[in-house]
């Protein structure tokens, strides 16, 4: 058996030649900064900061419907009989009202008066909230304020004989591409568990709302982890940890953290009034595209947000802003895409009279704004974000299928959008149910996505409405329809009217 060659790659094979004839090939070391920067163990830092890390415990009451009437098989004699004793007595039949619970993380942010700081959805629509600490105490937990806009929630503990750990905010400004950050929290209920990682990328946007502006890592965020911190290499939070995007449900190091610039100021106004205070500018705003930049004269990269209304008696309207006009700085901070002075205008101290530099008809123009305050929760377009967009009309191609009791229409970008359809699936979308319909009984629900029916694709509403009537000419008392709900999906058979 011959020797094993070993691999060489063939762009090392000529540096490895001329090594053999001069002298033995060495590597260069890397910078001294670069090695100080690459720790060597996470272990002190991460003793330092589990005791602040909290495991959060919540329980809702949900109140479960009467049991539905079985399915037979048609002709089945027990068919009628149980049909007639549940038409009898389904008013009679009682609800029964379950404990759901669920698990999140957070952090102590004040231990001199036990606030801690999680996500909104963590403890949204609780009944009861718990605090485990690290060495397992459970305490009751108040809720402080919630904001639902950046997902960020204060709750609060009693310090009363006993010792919390806090952490302290960092600047997560400073927390650049490739910088090392510690992700600490409770994954599947697991308890006080620490990952590392870098930051991968920086103010990404993911449509969780208005002021997207999220730190991107690949340290594992699992289920669980959302409400937990993302550390700096000094132990400051940079990142509140939200989401994950995850085909499987499972990290795939893809994960999304609030930056501490945003979520401070969200919880200092938490802490002191109960909820936010955000400014209002009064502006409805779109992209400025290159085309429309060039058309406005605007030198250089398409910069700014583009005023396309005004409030009525907004303070952008008092301060001479005019449709047309393109917002370039606010307050000294460059706009360099749109969506950029919604968080902006949002952070700022209402009733603070505020520089803003302006595009107007070829030339910069300087004008003044005294800031109001945005309405809770109107006014959300006015705050300088893109505004709502209307309820859209009924879709003309929609078809009402009434052997199955529900409406459907084809699938577009914004039905796709509305209801978190994966890209690249095809079908028909329900747009809506009929009560105790064939489709209701069975738990379809408006944005679902029909796939097939008997096996084959769904087509076009006026194909399903085919098939159904060709599957009652045939006699069957039923279609089999392969239904998608975001990334689940499963087969449903119903029963034709």
């Amino acid at each position: 058996m011959s020797a094993r060659r070993p691999f060489f790659s063939v762009f090392a094979a000529p540096l490895l030649a001329a090594a053999m004839i001069a002298a033995p090939l060495t590597l260069a070391a890397p910078p001294a900064q670069a090695q100080a920067s690459v720790p060597a163990s996470f272990e002190t830092l991460a003793e330092r900061l589990l005791p602040a890390v909290v495991n959060i415990s919540t329980t809702s009451k949900v109140t479960q419907a009467a049991p539905q009437l079985p399915q037979f098989p048609p002709g089945s004699p027990f068919e009628h009989f149980f049909k007639d004793f549940y038409e009898q007595y389904r008013g009679q039949l009682p609800q029964r009202q379950d404990k759901v619970s669920a698990l999140g993380s957070g952090f102590v942010i004040d231990a001199q008066n036990g606030y801690v700081v999680t996500n909104n959805h963590v403890i949204k629509d609780a009944d009861e909230i718990r605090i485990i600490l690290q060495d397992d105490t459970s305490l009751d937990a108040t809720l402080v304020g919630v904001d639902e806009k950046t997902d960020l929630a204060v709750l609060r503990v009693s310090v009363e004989g006993r010792q919390l750990t806090a952490v302290n905010w960092g600047d997560s400004d400073n927390a650049k591409v490739g910088s090392w950050v510690l992700a600490i929290g409770n994954p599947f209920g697991l308890g006080g568990s620490v990952t590392a990682g870098i930051v991968s990328a920086r103010q990404r946007d993911i449509n969780a709302g208005p002021y997207d502006d999220f730190i991107q890592t690949d340290a594992s965020i699992n289920r669980g982890n959302s409400g937990g911190p993302m550390f700096n290499m000094q132990g400051e939070v940079v990142g509140v940890n939200t989401a994950i995007f995850s085909p499987t449900g499972g990290s795939v190091g893809i994960g999304f953290a609030v930056p501490s610039n945003l979520a401070k100021n969200v919880v200092a106004q938490l802490v002191k009034y109960g909820q936010t205070r955000r400014g209002w500018l009064g502006v409805r705003i779109q992209d400025v595209t290159p085309e429309i930049a060039e058309g406005f004269g605007l030198k250089g990269k398409a910069r700014g947000a583009l005023v396309s209304s005004l409030t009525p008696d907004s303070p952008a309207q008092k301060a001479g802003i005019q449709e047309g006009d393109i917002i370039l700085s606010f307050d000294g901070q460059n706009i360099d895409a749109m969506r950029r002075l919604p968080r902006i205008v949002a952070e700022t101290e209402v009733g603070k009279k505020v520089p803003v530099t302006i595009w107007r008809k070829g030339s910069e123009t300087n004008v003044t704004v005294e800031l109001g305050q945005m309405e809770q929760p109107a006014q959300t377009a006015a705050a300088g974000e893109a505004p709502p967009q209307p309820t859209p009309a009924a879709t003309p191609a929609a078809k009402e299928v009434t052997d199955l009791g529900m409406t459907i229409a084809p699938l577009d970008e914004t039905l796709r959008q509305q209801h978190g359809l994966p890209e690249g699936m095809k079908g028909v979308v329900v747009t809506a149910v009929v009560n105790n319909g064939a489709a209701a009984e069975r738990g379809i629900a408006a944005g679902d996505l029909i796939v097939e029916i008997d096996q084959q694709e769904s087509g076009t509403p006026d194909n399903v409405a085919q098939r159904v009537a060709e599957a009652k000419k045939a006699g069957r008392s039923s279609v089999l329809l392969f239904v998608a709900r975001k990334e689940d999906r499963r087969f449903v058979a119903l029963k034709l009217k």
